[in-house]
């Protein structure tokens, strides 16, 4: 692997490699249960990270995890280096970060209600139009009256608020029945029986987080826990599609790098699209075709290439096509279609050799310098230099210990938000809302209050406020590192107030004429609904 391409595996003698400049065009990689897809994912991750460029991977089945710690080297892995006499072989892990929304496997994921947006929380919830709407009018009531929409409670609220003022609101917003809030109330109970709570709330997770380089250069791999996700599909693909938009929103253009700033794989896409509206493919295929000017490449990774719509398919540059089976007419047709996404090759047959593939092996075609994609090869996969196989439960508890994220998103805090200010509205004491009981102690209570500014129990600002003073470009850059706290209390009160401060500068902002801008696909459309 040089500074600018890497190695995906050899078809006979000749090498198939991925350039790294084209790599932000995105790609596939398909193919049946058991042919390698996720060794192929593996191997790709860790040769981005090895090159630079952070990663971020949803891990359905906890396989990926062993890309932590060094592979066998008198595993089949070896065997195959040798076969393909990869030079560069050697066992080696990568830097790696685990994640969970449930806060079991890896640190803790959150977002606001504010950021997610009412699309993507329609589609999260399942409501239908007129559900939808509703949705949409609680989102610009929220916005108007300056009340935070940070977790659930707030949401609820904001809910209960807008059906005691439904006949006020009417004239402006048209009929808010009893009936719609009532359905929108049901589906966020089913989500917190799911457990989708917990993704709601702050400390909201900073983009930068999973942007990290160590400071020798290599990109840190975050690996999101999705086995138990998976049970909740809407959960699940709602999550990565609010990383994207995020992605999308916050990164500034950068036109073409020399290498993505991160690559982005989403497993089980299939399940992204399945049910979608027309009105959020539309979104989907606005944001993969608008985010490789953002210095971003996005994977998709399925069973079968028929699962991604065409209009995204079209996108998608760089393919690793494993095998396909044909027992049924269906099958037979999804072969056909894969075949015809490649540039033949005139040495072989596309569609019968989809057939054919083994273990490991899989149709390679990337595009060149010039942007123009290669003629299809059959091309045998070099293995990872990473475990193939999960991390035992110690190991995974040893990795969180000594990660850098250590602290900083594992208690959870609970500030004045709408939930508090209704309350006070209607005369219900409630107690301080600075921190969540029983996570955070008084004093550093008190110093997250100091560092918002926070002197009274006034409402504050709208559901966007102008970001805290920012802090000097050197603290900001990748890796940088502040003097050491005097200990450990004050570390912890540091941490907890850098994240505080992030969560405001990334949920607030200032309104613009009588609209909220949430991003491409969570925002309210101008105008309103």
């Amino acid at each position: 692997m040089s500074g600018s391409e890497i190695l995906i595996g050899k078809a006979g003698t000749l090498d198939q490699h991925l350039l790294l400049r084209q790599a932000n065009r995105h790609g596939l990689v398909a193919g049946a249960t058991g042919t390698g897809k996720t060794v192929t994912l593996q191997r790709l991750a860790e040769s981005f990270a090895r090159a630079g460029v952070p990663v971020f991977a949803a891990d359905v089945k906890g396989d990926l995890s062993g890309i932590a710690k060094p592979g066998a080297a008198d595993s089949r892995l070896a065997e195959r280096a040798r076969e393909l006499a990869i030079p560069d072989w050697v066992p080696a892990g990568v830097p790696t970060l685990f994640w969970d929304v449930f806060g079991e496997q890896g640190h803790p994921v959150r977002t606001t209600v504010a950021e997610m947006g009412p699309l993507l929380l329609a589609r999260l919830l399942e409501l239908n139009e007129v559900q939808e709407g509703v949705l949409n009018i609680v989102f610009r009531i929220a916005d108007e009256e300056k009340l935070l929409l940070l977790d659930l409670a707030d949401l609820r609220a904001m809910l209960n608020e807008v059906a005691e003022r439904a006949d006020e609101l009417r004239a402006t917003y048209g009929n808010v029945s009893k009936a719609s809030v009532g359905a929108v109330q049901r589906a966020l109970l089913v989500l917190e029986q799911q457990g989708g709570d917990r993704f709601f709330g702050e400390p909201a997770l900073a983009l930068a987080d999973l942007m990290r380089t160590t400071p020798d250069g290599i990109g840190q791999v975050s690996l999101l826990a999705a086995d138990r996700l998976l049970h909740s599909p809407r959960l699940y693909t709602t999550l990565l599609l609010w990383l994207m938009s995020e992605l999308f929103e916050e990164l500034p253009e950068a036109g073409d790098l020399d290498k993505p700033k991160l690559v982005f794989f989403f497993d089980e896409a299939h399940l992204l699209f399945d049910g979608a509206p027309k009105v959020l493919l539309d979104k989907i295929e606005q944001v993969v075709r608008l985010i490789r000017s953002k210095g971003v490449g996005v994977y998709f990774v399925t069973q079968n290439p028929a699962d991604v719509p065409d209009q995204v398919l079209g996108q998608l540059g760089n393919r690793v096509q494993h095998a396909l089976r044909a027992f049924t007419p269906r099958d037979q047709k999804a072969v056909r279609t894969a075949a015809e996404t490649f540039r033949a090759n005139p040495a072989f047959d596309t569609a019968a050799a989809i057939t054919e593939l083994g273990i490991g092996e899989a149709l390679v075609s990337t595009l060149d310098a010039k942007g123009v994609p290669g003629e299809v090869q059959r091309t045998l996969i070099a293995p990872p230099c990473s475990r193939v196989g999960p991390l035992t439960a110690e190991e995974r508890k040893a990795e969180l210990a000594a990660s850098p994220m250590a602290g900083r998103y594992d208690q959870a805090v609970n500030r004045e938000s709408a939930a508090e200010l209704l309350a006070a509205r209607a005369g219900v004491a409630v107690a301080p809302p600075a921190a969540a009981a029983g996570t955070v102690d008084p004093e550093l209570a008190a110093r997250l209050d100091a560092a918002l500014g926070r002197t009274s129990a006034r409402p504050r600002g709208g559901t966007r406020y102008p970001p805290p003073e920012p802090e000097p470009a050197a603290r900001r850059q990748s890796g940088s590192r502040r003097a050491p706290p005097a200990s450990m209390a004050e570390q912890i009160a540091t941490t907890a107030v850098r994240n505080m401060a992030s969560s405001v500068a990334r949920s607030l902002g200032s309104r613009v004429g009588s609209a909220l801008v949430r991003g491409v696909l969570g925002s309210l459309l101008k105008g309103g609904r």
